[in-house]
This record gives C-alpha cells, sequence and structure tokens, in this order.
C-alpha cells in the first residue's frame, strides 16, 4: 500500500501523541506486574503460562526484548505497545482497499487521536496487542470475502494466533465475527446489499492453509511452552477459558452497570458514539462491508456490556469498527453535501483530539478521570526517589534492606526490582485481626505500611527512623514510610513528592 501525505500526517500524530512524555505517569499497577514477570523471566529462562491470573504470553516475551535492548525503565516498558498502537492505525488505512481511502483516513484519524488509544496505547498492558491484532484479523476475514486472495488468508490466520497469544478474550471476538456474517446473510435476505457482494472466487490452495494453520500452531506451542522449557503451560490454552468465566462472571470487584461503555463514549469517544448512530443507517442497502462492521461494531459493544467484569482499558477492543462505521457514513451522503458532512466530522474529532490532549498530557493521574483507573500516585517517589538516587549515587545501596507490609505494593517490585534484600510481607490477618506473617523484628533500612496500621507496626520497629507519608495508588489508604536515619542521612531536608 502507497501511503498518501495525508496518511503520513495521520501516522505521525499516532506517534507523537504516544511517545510525547511517555515517562510522565508512574507505572501501573499492571504494568508493574508484566515488569516483574519479565524480571522473572531473566531467572527461568521463559515465560511460565498461569491461566489462573493471566493474559497470552506474546506481550511478555516483546517486554523481555525490549529490557534487553534498552534497559529496565519506563520507556522500555511502554515502547512495544507504543509502537503497535500506531501499527494499528497503519493497519485501519489497510482497509482501503474495501471501504474507499477517504473513509479509511476518517477512521484513522479518529484512531490516532481517541482519547481511549492514546491513553492506553502508552500503557504496557496486552490491549493494544488485541486490537492490532483483530483488526488484522478482520482485514484478512474482508478480504477473503471481497478478494479472496492468499495475503488474506494469512491474515487471518496471523490475527488470530496475534489474538490467542494475546488474550483469552479472543473468543469474544471471532464469536462476534461469525455472529455477524450470520446476521447479515439473513438481512441481506430481506434488505439487499447494494450492489450484491457475493464470495470472491478463491486464489489460495488448500495446502496454504495447511501452512498456514501448522505455522500458526508451531508459534502458539512456542510462546505457551516457555519456548518449549514449560510443556504444561499449553494446557492454558483451553484451561484459560474457566478461568475467564470466574472473573468475568463471579468476581465483583470490578463489576460495572450495563451501560459503562456508552457512559465512557459519552464522555470521551464522540466518533465513535456517531459511529454507533450512524450503523442504524447501514440497516438499509448500503455496501456489504460497511453494513459486516456495523453489524460486527454493535455486537462486540453487546457482549461486552453483558459482561458484569468491566474495566476502561477493554474500551478500545470495542471503539475501532465504529470509526468504519462514521467515516463511511460521510461517503453516503449526497455529494453536495459531502462537505458539511466531513467538516462535521472532522470537528468531532478536533474534540477528540483536545479531550485526548487533555488527559493524556495535563490529566493522566487525575483519578477524576474514569481512564485513570488503579493508577499509580505521583506521590510514589515519596518512597522510591530516595532509594533509587542513593542506589545511583552509591551501588552499595542496592543491598538497602526493606520490608513492604502491604497487601497490594504493585508496581513496587518492578520499580525496586534491582534491590536484592526487600521483603514484601503482605497484610493478612489472623482471625484476631493481627498480622500473621510479619517479621518479629523489624530492624530494616525502611519499612512501608499502611497508616492505619501503624500502631500495630511500631512495637516492633527498632532504631530511629524518619516517616513520610504518601498515596500508593487511588482506591488504597494513605502508606507510610519510615526510613532510617543513619542509612538515609538529610533525607528530612527533601520535599515530599506530590501529585501534580
Amino acid at each position: 500500500m502507497q501511503l498518501t501525505r495525508v496518511d503520513w500526517l495521520i501516522l505521525a500524530a499516532a506517534l507523537l501523541l504516544r511517545v510525547w512524555g511517555l515517562d510522565w505517569k508512574p507505572a501501573h499497577f499492571d504494568e508493574g506486574i508484566n515488569g516483574w514477570f519479565v524480571d522473572q523471566m531473566k531467572h527461568l529462562g521463559y515465560y511460565s503460562y498461569d491461566p489462573h491470573h493471566y493474559h497470552g504470553p506474546l506481550h511478555f516475551y516483546v517486554l523481555f526484548v525490549s529490557d534487553a535492548l534498552f534497559g529496565r525503565n519506563l520507556w522500555a516498558l511502554r515502547l512495544p505497545v507504543v509502537i503497535v498502537s500506531v501499527l494499528s492505525v497503519y493497519w485501519m488505512l489497510k482497509y482501503r482497499d474495501f471501504l474507499g481511502r477517504r473513509a479509511t483516513q476518517i477512521a484513522a484519524l479518529a484512531l490516532a487521536v481517541s482519547p481511549a488509544f492514546v491513553f492506553y496505547g502508552r500503557y504496557s498492558i496486552h490491549e493494544a496487542w488485541q486490537v492490532w491484532f483483530n483488526v488484522i484479523f478482520i482485514w484478512g476475514v474482508i478480504g477473503l470475502w471481497l478478494r479472496g486472495e492468499r495475503r488474506h488468508l494469512y491474515a487471518v490466520v496471523a490475527g488470530l494466533t496475534g489474538l490467542i497469544l494475546t488474550k483469552e478474550t479472543y473468543v469474544i471476538h471471532v464469536g462476534s465475527a461469525v455472529l455477524a456474517f450470520g446476521a447479515l446473510w439473513l438481512w441481506e435476505r430481506v434488505v439487499p446489499s447494494k450492489p450484491p457482494q457475493p464470495w470472491a472466487v478463491r486464489q489460495w490452495k488448500p495446502a496454504d492453509l495447511g501452512w498456514a494453520a501448522l505455522a500458526g500452531g508451531a508459534v502458539l506451542i512456542f510462546f505457551y511452552s516457555g519456548n518449549f522449557l514449560n510443556p504444561n503451560g499449553v494446557t492454558g490454552l483451553w484451561r484459560t477459558f474457566g478461568e475467564l468465566f470466574g472473573q468475568t462472571v463471579t468476581e465483583p470487584k470490578h463489576t460495572k452497570e450495563w451501560d459503562y461503555w456508552l457512559d465512557l463514549m459519552a464522555r470521551y469517544e464522540w466518533p465513535a458514539l456517531a459511529g454507533l448512530v450512524c450503523g442504524i443507517v447501514f440497516l438499509w442497502p448500503t455496501r456489504a462491508p460497511v453494513r459486516f462492521l456495523a453489524i460486527l461494531s454493535a455486537g462486540v459493544l453487546v457482549a461486552y456490556t453483558l459482561i458484569p467484569y468491566k474495566t476502561p482499558w477493554c474500551l478500545i477492543s470495542i471503539l475501532w469498527p465504529f470509526y468504519f462505521v462514521l467515516g463511511a457514513a460521510v461517503d453516503e451522503v449526497e455529494e453536495r453535501l459531502r462537505p458539511l458532512a466531513i467538516g462535521a466530522v472532522l470537528l468531532l474529532i478536533g474534540s477528540s483530539a483536545f479531550l485526548s490532549v487533555r488527559l493524556n498530557f495535563f490529566r493522566y493521574v487525575d483519578t477524576g478521570e474514569p481512564y485513570v483507573y488503579v493508577q499509580t500516585s505521583p506521590e510514589i517517589a515519596t518512597l522510591t526517589e530516595p532509594l533509587l538516587e542513593w542506589a545511583d549515587r552509591d551501588p552499595r545501596y542496592y543491598d538497602t534492606t526493606g520490608a513492604i507490609l502491604l497487601e497490594s505494593y504493585y508496581p513496587l517490585p518492578w520499580i525496586l526490582g534491582e534491590f536484592s534484600r526487600i521483603g514484601y510481607y503482605g497484610a493478612h490477618e489472623t482471625e484476631e485481626g493481627k498480622p500473621d506473617n510479619w517479621p518479629e523484628i523489624l530492624d530494616q533500612d525502611f519499612v512501608v505500611i499502611e497508616k492505619e496500621k501503624v500502631d500495630e507496626m511500631l512495637p516492633r520497629l527498632r532504631g530511629d527512623y524518619l516517616e513520610r507519608e504518601f498515596e500508593l495508588r487511588d482506591g488504597m489508604k494513605t502508606c507510610v514510610a519510615f526510613f532510617r536515619r543513619d542509612k538515609f542521612p538529610g533525607l528530612e531536608t527533601i520535599k515530599k513528592a506530590e501529585s501534580p
């Protein structure tokens, strides 16, 4: 595909919005877990897949390579997702083979500046991968339908393989695609598309499918088996669905109301919301691939709505087809009214870009923003900066001893991963309400605990300590860091870290 000047401008905007100030925001809870797993891979030599707790293995292997190339830092942790998010914008442009240049440029621009896609395109979590592979998968499906070429077959297999390697919710997207074709087939008998769109003549051989499936299967086995060092990991390919059901149906922690996604779209994602409205129009005669995307987008939204477990980053897996519907709607407008329609759509996208800049560069840790979810507070620097700065000046400080008495302490194990003598004890309690796993004597160089449990901890503390309060993240109570004065001389003169 030859890119036009407008295409390059869209890609440049997508890249700039994702890389500018990439390390301003502290590591998120999930990023800390992902980074910690990369640290474990250095010792094990592979990623030990566990369907009970975590998603597919591909993300961790890519992070491992990024860590090896660029070191243990936020840029290295987030850069792969930045690249994948920009690649999603690029692949949206490839849909021009089916939808035309104008519709796909509108869709790609909407995705490039979307508050959700930019926000979670700067996070080292799995969802951006899921979007990219989903865009490839659906591109291949439509290509097989309209063109029947071998490259589209390979795209279907590659996209499906990537989805399986990324997150167990691939079943939602694959199932929605199948059901969307079924619904389209039925509706075509009531109101046919214009023009009719039969299946293209197949231009690939059964051997092509066989080799592609074999390659996809080999890739799945390689990654799920921990590069053949953990064969039992392959069983997670089917065991994960039991865990998925338990998480999405029975876990109340992240349960939201049915209209959660619509509320987010109304607050941030106006182009996608407009695409949802435009999809209703395509119940009437129009191009078949546009109808398919309209039905698919609505189906995915309904599927995620029916699931009680909802976290905001899942929204990006829902939004992207709506952008194509919006772009295609512009082409449906009469020629004399089309400039007005394009202007209205660009106004929507411009508003989205404004909200994106405000969120990602000014309110990125503001817990009043729904996308800022389980986000680490900048105040974490109250604890981490003294440790990291002292160790940077004197590597012997990497032997600093510490006790972190918090039930939920990520991303600290990754941020402080190079300190070899820190204990993470949790804050589990006995039936009598007393801590059951804290050390009897606390004489470490620093100790961290929730403020409300300080009185329980003080009888065990030995030495002269400086106390500094801080917030670890929203949803947690105030924490207190105790620093041994003789280990960190002059610390009391350093200003406490605060949220911007």
